[in-house]
């Protein structure tokens, strides 16, 4: 049996379609699939460095080809959602991910040379990065393109064939994507499903060689604990609450400009979005106010604004209306209208809060929108001690000048990734790893890294000999003198 990823269909080796599994089916597909990818990998084993290239090209032709199809769907998943942010944020950073990975695919192919111990010598070390089978990629409603094309390129790129899991809350986005990567790779190579809850569940089930989940901390968790079963590896990219420092050396317009671009891309729906901020005490309403200009430069209004991307359902936009109910309106500072002007779109303009409650939600939970809670510190000593009293974050931004304030702040706190001076673009750089730390996520791709992280890194020793004889044979039993010199030797080295 050949199982197809058009939308809604599986094709048998007749060629006539089957009905649109749902439920049940939609899981026991998911065996027959992964059972098929499985013995492919077995029995064909790794594609080689050629194949893996034109596995890439295909993917950037899907990129370039279909862009306008890509920025439709994403207005169908969405409601509104501009050209320009699903280009920048969807198109090309994947395009920019697939093709620093085909440059360098021949480098992170190669055997890996590693140190001899003398006492092992004449022999050599090796490294042999080997795909690890079928990997799972869990892809998050947020960024429905991007992060499912580069997490499927890297296990490409590293020689696996790949199941994905789409978000139930993308739909247009999902098919597209199904329809799209059928009429370049069979399902034995990359097989993307939908489907509700009771689908990822099972999805997670599945005993991959490894599993890559980006979404929430608790449902993260809930994979964890799934893959467990199979000794799964998984990588966990996961959020939490981001902050950002502004020194006192460092402009409040300056840092405002970079954190509500930041804060507002894809209506503050990214898990490294900045989640709050920290200033200087007496600064907080200073830069509550700039923040507010800057987010009016951007998007002078909000109502009926097709670059303002709204949040993706009703649930979504409700969750923010509580935390905002939960602080007095004499704390709230908005941008482009006021807060009900875009509710029938579900946005949520800026909104930024002066030192809300600490027990509050949007100071104790990740935002997820567009709302940034403002907290004044007396130094940078109290600044990074409220950043640690919490659990550590997928992302850090850092505003300052001044290097030693920078490295300060570096160097004293944990987080997955930082910027400095500016936000996001740790992340949107190919060549960066990026994953998070404790709370917010474990492992890492992009890049060697996300090759490292689908594949195996094997160690193999090569033992040669001399006249017939190796070193290590003089240790040999039985042990006589020799053996009391060369151990003698080997506690002094």
């Amino acid at each position: 049996m050949t199982i197809d990823n058009h939308p809604g269909s599986r094709v048998v080796s007749n060629g006539v379609a089957a009905p649109r599994l749902t439920g049940s089916d939609v899981i026991a597909e998911l065996d027959r699939v992964f059972a098929v990818q499985r013995n492919a990998f077995r029995t064909q084993g790794a594609p080689d460095l050629a194949r893996r290239r034109q596995q890439l090209r295909a993917i950037e032709r899907l990129l370039v080809d279909h862009r306008d199809e890509f920025a439709a769907v994403s207005v169908a998943d969405f409601g509104t959602r501009g050209r320009a942010e699903t280009e920048i944020a969807e198109i090309v950073t994947s395009l920019a991910s697939v093709r620093y990975m085909r440059r360098h695919l021949r480098a992170w192919t190669k055997p890996r040379r590693r140190s001899t111990s003398i006492w092992f010598k004449p022999g050599i070390s090796r490294v042999i990065p080997q795909p690890k089978g079928v990997v799972g990629v869990m892809v998050p409603w947020n960024f429905p393109i991007h992060l499912a094309i580069v997490p499927i390129a890297t296990a490409l790129a590293a020689g696996n064939r790949v199941m994905v899991k789409a978000s139930e809350y993308t739909p247009a986005t999902a098919q597209l994507l199904k329809r799209l990567l059928a009429t370049e790779f069979d399902s034995d190579t990359v097989y993307v499903t939908d489907g509700e809850r009771d689908v990822s569940e099972a999805f997670s089930r599945l005993p991959f060689g490894h599993l890559l989940f980006t979404g929430s901390t608790n449902v993260g968790r809930s994979v964890a604990q799934a893959a467990a079963a199979n000794l799964t590896p998984v990588t966990l990219e996961l959020g939490g609450k981001s902050p950002v420092v502004v020194a006192p050396d460092y402009s409040l317009e300056r840092a405002a400009k970079s954190i509500v671009w930041g804060r507002l891309q894809n209506g503050g729906q990214i898990c490294v979005a900045p989640d709050y901020v920290l200033v200087p005490e007496g600064k907080e309403h200073d830069f509550a106010h700039a923040a507010q200009r800057a987010a009016e430069e951007m998007y002078p209004t909000i109502a009926g604004n097709p670059d303002y991307t709204p949040a993706i359902h009703q649930g979504e936009y409700d969750r923010l209306q509580s935390m905002l109910s939960e602080v007095g309106s004499a704390s709230l500072v908005t941008a482009g209208g006021q807060p009900a002007a875009g509710v029938d779109e579900r946005k949520v303009p800026l909104t930024v809060v002066v030192n809300p409650p600490a027990d509050s939600q949007m100071a104790t939970r990740e935002i997820f929108g567009p709302i940034l809670p403002i907290f004044g510190y007396r130094d940078l000593d109290d600044a990074i001690a409220h950043i640690n009293n919490r659990d550590e974050p997928l992302a850090l931004y850092v505003f300052s000048d001044k290097r030693a304030n920078q490295d300060a702040i570096i160097s004293r706190t944990a987080s997955g990734g930082v910027t400095v001076n500016d936000t996001l673009l740790h992340y949107l750089n190919p060549d960066l790893p990026f994953g998070g730390v404790g709370a917010s996520g474990m492992g890492a791709y992009h890049g060697r890294e996300g090759f490292d992280t689908f594949s195996h890194l094997k160690s193999v020793f090569y033992q040669r000999s001399i006249a017939g004889r190796t070193g290590v044979q003089l240790l040999y039993p039985p042990y006589g003198r020799v053996a009391e010199i060369l151990v003698s030797l080997m506690r002094k080295f």
